[in-house]
């Protein structure tokens, strides 16, 4: 496994999980994100909203962000979702995305279980969250990276 956050993904494998996000917002006004980081230094969830706000996921008019946040060296990683999100998917939802993350993650298939994850996002924000003609893409659909 790489140890540097830019080429924990090969360039093929960032386009294909810059793709899964398009194809998932396409259908939503929901936003996804991809965030990497090297290390994190105490604890995960705490860093992963630091980067939601950081990024300004908390920003989107409907408060429909998802960050997907990583964090290599620590074999660790979190999902977080904004308040509007958070208001209208079941309760278990993040659970059950990270459990497909964690299946694909055990057998060393991470491209696979993020763009599965963001597929996965992508229905749910679907349901509660609908494309409009309306909508725009408020944040960038490329995967960010920490310096840690």
């Amino acid at each position: 496994m790489p140890n540097s956050a830019k080429n924990f993904f090969t360039r093929e494998q960032q386009e294909d999980i810059k793709q899964a996000i398009l194809d998932a917002e396409l259908d939503t006004s929901g936003e996804i994100r991809i965030h990497i980081e090297n290390k994190v230094k105490g604890d995960i969830l705490k860093r992963a909203t630091a980067i939601f706000q950081l990024l300004e996921m908390d920003k989107t008019e409907q408060r429909n962000g998802v960050l997907f946040y990583l964090s290599i060296q620590n074999r660790s990683f979190a999902i977080i979702g904004d308040e509007g999100i958070n208001a209208v998917v079941p309760e278990n939802f993040w659970e059950n995305t990270k459990q497909i993350l964690i299946n694909h993650f055990r057998e060393g298939q991470f491209a696979e279980g993020i763009i599965e994850g963001i597929h996965e996002a992508g229905k749910q924000l679907k349901k509660h969250f609908p494309y409009t003609s309306s909508d725009i893409n408020e944040l960038s659909d490329e995967i960010s990276f920490g310096n840690n």
